[in-house]
């Protein structure tokens, strides 16, 4: 856990840093979303911000292989279907499986 906690920091600090204060969870998928899609607009409507974050948990899941990429709609909108299932898990779990996977995102987008 401690190792966990090393690791995680430093991607705190920079989103912290970047952004004026400590984004939470949703934040971060957010954030992760629109620099997938890559079309940074000044509002999204409450279901865009859905699907960001849903592009987000997708992105970061095919790291480990639960998704792949399926293509794009007319819009620019990844599209990505399931290769295998997420394994079930209690919340606490569920969250630094998340944060595992965006260290992963932030050391593999350095310039992000």
């Amino acid at each position: 856990m401690e190792d966990f906690e090393k690791r995680w920091k430093p991607v705190e600090d920079m989103l912290t840093a970047r952004f004026g204060k400590t984004p939470n969870m949703e934040a971060i998928l957010f954030l992760i979303g629109v620099n997938e899609i890559n079309n940074l607009k000044k509002k999204y409507t409450k279901e865009q911000k859905q699907d960001l974050m849903h592009v987000a948990v997708c992105t970061l899941l095919s790291q480990s292989g639960y998704f792949e990429l399926d293509g794009y709609d007319k819009d620019g909108w990844p599209h990505f279907k399931e290769t295998q299932p997420v394994p079930k898990m209690e919340m606490a779990e569920q969250e630094i499986f998340l944060k595992e996977h965006v260290i992963a995102y932030f050391a593999g987008h350095e310039e992000a």
